[in-house]
């Protein structure tokens, strides 16, 4: 039984570092593209000021 439990513990470990390292993965990801489409708004916002100051 004790191997059993030692057994589950280790593989319990083992996906909640998978599920850890998917986490950072898919934040990491959110976060670029939140850059990015900041990025491209104020790119337009940038160009549409200075475009009405012309």
């Amino acid at each position: 039984m004790t191997d059993t439990g030692n057994a589950n513990k280790a593989r319990n470990r083992e996906i909640a570092q998978n599920e850890e390292a998917k986490q950072v993965t898919g934040s990491a990801r959110v976060s670029i593209w939140a850059i990015a489409v900041a990025v491209i708004v104020g790119g337009v916002l940038f160009t549409l000021g200075w475009l009405s100051l012309r």
